[in-house]
């Protein structure tokens, strides 16, 4: 896959190299609660995805692409298609950009729409969608940004803590 570029973040496939930051990024619990995630992953499993992520999204049913600065090959985040769908020409989207004082600088406003045009132009889907906490006002921002639509709320959908709580799903249908 060719590397997708934009003017100072670009997206690139995940290499051997990123082992190390998958490792912190999947094993990181602040942020399970948004990849619902429940236990930690070995150096060993990662290292087994990473070898069976040269698979297309046709055969893994996912794209995981690793964000990057311009003229540095270190990830600072991840953004994911999953749970593509080829008869319904539908994924699901996932981004996160790990390192805090890394956020609110446009890298994933620049990297989400690096995704959706890969997704409508090369992919010809017909709709993304997001899974997106209730709460987390920075993703729907992000998300609405880019024409992503309100369809719903799953009700108590995630549990955190001993307490529910409400996921809203969006959608961004190609006509």
């Amino acid at each position: 896959m060719v590397t997708l570029q934009g003017d100072t973040v670009y997206l690139r496939a995940l290499e051997p190299e990123d082992l190390e930051f998958i490792s912190r990024v999947e094993n990181d619990e602040d942020i399970w609660e948004v990849s619902n995630t429940v236990v930690p992953y070995s150096r060993f499993l990662i290292r087994q995805y990473l070898e069976n992520a040269r698979q297309d999204i046709y055969e893994a049913k996912q794209l995981r692409l690793a964000i990057c600065y311009k003229g540095s090959f270190d990830a600072v985040g991840l953004i994911d298609l999953y749970d593509f769908d080829p008869v319904n020409l539908r994924a699901g989207v996932g981004i996160i950009v790990y390192n805090t004082e890394q956020r609110n600088k446009g890298i994933g406003r620049q990297a989400l729409g690096l995704l959706i045009n890969y997704a409508f132009s090369k992919l010809h889907l017909h709709q993304l969608y997001a899974n997106i906490d209730t709460a987390n006002t920075a993703s729907i921002s992000l998300f609405t940004t880019f024409g992503f639509q309100f369809a719903g709320i799953k009700k108590d959908w995630n549990r955190r803590d001993n307490a529910y709580f409400d996921e809203a799903l969006y959608q961004l249908i190609q006509h």
